[in-house]
This record gives C-alpha cells, structure tokens and sequence, in this order.
C-alpha cells in the first residue's frame, strides 16, 4: 500500500535533469527524497529504448511514496553547426576572413561548409555568427545563396561540427526536427507530462508541437533565443509553461543582459498566469563540488524571491559527482527563501490583476481570506488544474492542496508553485465537497482541530472550468478520530 507523504514545506517547485549519473531507480527515489518534485529527460542524450527505464522508475515513486510524479521530456530542437575540416581542427585569427559555404569538401583556415540552407536565406550583412557556444565571433561582411564572407572578430581554435548560433536574425527553420517529432512521439506514448520545446523564436513555433500532442501532455516553451523575447506576450500566452534558458540566451546575448530578461521572463509569466521555470548553472560547481559557491546559491536564491515556479538542475544531477547533494541544496536554498519573513512581500512585487471572471476573482479573494482568517490552507477542487494555477499565480501565504479525479492532471502540477496535488473520486454534494477536503488535508499533515481552511470549487460538480463556489470551513475536534 502507498504512504501518504507530507507535503513539502517549501513552494518553490525543484525540477532534477536525469542522465547517467542518476538514471538508476535507486539514485532517481533518492533525488525524489531529498528534494526533486519533478524530473526533466533530456531528448538530446542517449536513445528513446534507454529512457523506457527511466521513465518506469519515475512513475514507481507514486506507487512507493503516494505521490503523483512529473515528468518532462525536454526535445533537442534544431542544432546549427559547421561541417569539418581536413586537419579536424584550425585556428582562426582575429582580423582574418573567413568563408562560410554549401561546398561539402573538408574545411580549412579560410572556409567551412554550413548545411544549413536556411541560414543562407535569412543572414544579412553585418550580422553575428558565434560559434562554440560563442568562444568565436565572425561578423557578416557580404552574402549569396551559397556563400557567406566573414570577418573573425574573436577568434580562437574550431574543430569539426562545433555548434554555430545566430543571434541577429529570425531563421525561417521550423522548431521541430525529425527528431524531435519522432522523440516527441515516444514521449507521448510513454506517458509523460511535459514537452519542452527548444530555440522557440515565435508564437507560430508552438502550433505543430501543440497539434502533435493531441492534449496528451502540457508544452512547455523555452526562451533561449532573442526573436523570442520580442514576441515574449505572444509566446507566454500561447504555451503552457516557460523556461527561462539561460544558457543559450547567455551565448547569443551579452551575459550582462541576461538577468534583467530573466526578471522580465518571469513576471511576464506570473502575470499571464503560466508557470516559469529557471534554468541552467544554477549549481554549476556542484558538478564537481560537494558545495555550491555563494554567488550560486545567491541566484538560486534571486530566482526564488523573483516568484518563480521551479528551480532547475542541469548536468549538476544529470552527471555531476553530486546529484543527491545538489538537489539537497536546492531543497535547503528554497526553504531558506521562504522563512525570509520578507519573502511574502518580494514574491508579490509582480501585480497579477485577475482577468474579470468568476474564477480569477475567487483566487484572489481566497489568497485574501486566508490571510484575514488566517487559514492553514486553501484546498480547490479541480479537473483541468486551471484552478489551482489561477491560486497559485496569486502567491497565496498558505499551501494549496489540489483535489483531482485526473492523474494526468495531478502529474502536471509538479511544476506549479505553492501546490500538493492528490488523485481522488469526485465529488456528487457540496456536503461531500467539504467532508472529503478536511478528510484529505487531515490525512496529509496539512491541519489539525481548530483550524480553518478554504474550499473553491464548481457546482455543479464534473463540469470542468466552472469554479464559482469559495467555503471556509473549520477543523472539529471530532473530525481527528482515526488520524491519530
């Protein structure tokens, strides 16, 4: 039988990439126990037979602990690169030209081949070309069909197939590759939660994603190039989740810009009511290191105090030394933020006004009743989680406990702020609304005789998207017998 586990004390969400330092179910229930509320498989390593195991383990820790798990596959995207040289490797001077071209004969210091017929289309003079993630700098000078002059402004060594970034330009190339359709496809079928789509340059990326997964999973953007930043809005509001991807977008913009865009990714997604996710070298030293430095947890912290949904690990629990420990320290970085009496207040320096609906003005009248009559926790009924994410856009001081009749429902809100979620039967009576909510929070930890909570939900009841009911309700005493 499964044990109940006691929600985390903490809000913030902690999303642990797996690879080969944590793929074994062992390692996979351990980061789950030191902290990780969700799991991000990497579409880009290793092949789909080998993430059949992965995938089963996640989902063997809602057996084993109670808890519905979420998973998310992360698709590989478009991936620019150069072709390769006779020698396997040149230095490029800086002051020198250099030529980029459809000629698939071995480069050398003075050309390369490019197979990417769209970049030929959409450069223009002037423009950047970064190679290995930016460590090189060329700069347009002339163009053809075929052929792109450059000249090296930082130059260095370049080895075969090193990846090649275009900052400057929209590049008419379509987000999803073969590959990604056909990882996308195995994902889907193998039950997962989340599909994160990379280099999203446009709102019109997200369409053939969207269609793909039919409804089966939620999609996730992430924002690593620039275009994405100048239809940010359109973006956010036609996903699901966004992921602030700092690597890339730290490669194709000055790193010093980065920040502030993060700040401006995150509220933008708090506003629209979608869940964020910060991402990339959060733990960098953990790799390697049983502790963080400073200025990481410091970013780790920034993040947290900016209301973000989730904290993420990369190659920190993918293939560092220290996976349990990263995750650990994310855990103990999220519940230090949040005892910051100062934290309520930082979290809500973001307005999220409520759209005029019903809905949205019972979310921000339960965040504002549960501080009033000081409740211990607001408990919403949901179908789709379009309530529980309206709730927890608002940052409510208290936790949010998520009654659903749909797994897949429970599973996606593993990236959602400030919520437990908890797969039940649904409800037929309001009387059997408030039982079954007091039952449920007594039976996670969440109130004791003499508390108050709150109960949103929709009557008439199975009729998702129609929440019109807020309750406050308190705890008896006689409603403790059997929880003892």
């Amino acid at each position: 039988m499964a044990r109940a586990i006691t929600p985390r004390s903490r809000k913030v969400r902690v999303l642990a990439t797996l690879g080969p330092a944590s793929n074994a179910p062992e390692m996979i229930a351990r980061l789950f126990e030191a902290g990780a509320d969700a799991f991000r498989i990497n579409m880009s390593h290793g092949d789909q037979a080998s993430k059949v195991a992965v995938i089963q383990a996640i989902r063997a820790l809602e057996k084993s602990h109670g808890r519905p798990t979420t998973i998310l596959a992360d698709l590989q995207g478009p991936k620019l690169r150069v072709g390769q040289f006779a020698a396997g490797r040149v230095e490029l001077a800086r002051g020198s030209r250099f030529v980029l071209d459809r000629d698939p004969a071995p480069g050398d210091e003075t050309r390369v081949e490019l197979p990417h017929r769209e970049i030929f289309q959409a450069i223009e003079p002037g423009a950047r070309l970064l190679l290995d993630d930016g460590k090189l700098v060329l700069r347009v000078t002339e163009h053809d069909a075929d052929r792109i002059e450059t000249l090296v402004e930082v130059g260095g060594p370049l080895s075969n197939n090193k990846g090649l970034n275009v900052p400057d330009v929209v590049l008419p190339m379509a987000a999803l590759t073969n590959k990604d359709r056909s990882d996308l496809a195995f994902a889907i079928d193998a039950g997962v939660d989340w599909i994160a789509l990379s280099f999203v340059q446009r709102p019109e990326d997200l369409a053939e994603a969207r269609k793909l997964i039919g409804g089966k999973a939620a999609l996730l953007a992430k924002i690593e190039k620039p275009a994405a930043i100048d239809r940010l809005e359109e973006i956010v509001e036609m996903c699901d989740a966004v992921m602030v991807a700092r690597g890339d977008l730290g490669v194709e913009l000055p790193p010093e810009t980065v920040p502030p865009l993060q700040k401006r990714i995150v509220e933008t997604s708090r506003r629209l009511g979608r869940p964020v996710v910060v991402a990339t070298q959060m733990l960098e030293s953990m790799i390697s290191s049983p502790s963080p430095t400073r200025a990481e947890v410091s970013d780790v912290a920034t993040a947290i105090y900016d209301g973000a949904d989730a904290i993420m690990l990369s190659a920190e629990s993918a293939a560092g030394s220290w996976p349990v420990e990263s995750v650990a320290m994310m855990n103990a970085i999220g519940e230090s933020v949040e005892r910051d009496p100062a934290y309520a207040e930082r979290i809500r320096f973001t307005v999220t006004r409520p759209d005029p609906t019903t809905a949205d003005a019972l979310a921000e009248a339960a965040k504002n009743i549960a501080n009033t009559v000081s409740a211990k926790a607001i408990i919403c009924f949901t179908t789709s989680g379009s309530t529980a994410r309206r709730i927890a856009r608002e940052r409510p001081s208290v936790p949010v406990l998520v009654l659903t009749p749909k797994l897949e429902t429970a599973r996606r809100l593993g990236l959602l702020w400030g919520t437990h979620a908890v797969r039940t039967r649904d409800v037929d009576s309001f009387e059997e609304m408030v039982a079954k909510a007091k039952r449920i929070a007594l039976r996670q930890g969440m109130v004791k005789a003499g508390d108050r909570v709150i109960i949103t939900a929709g009557i008439p009841f199975r009729t998702p998207g129609a929440t019109n009911v807020l309750h406050v309700v308190g705890i008896l005493g006689d409603e403790l017998k059997g929880f003892g």
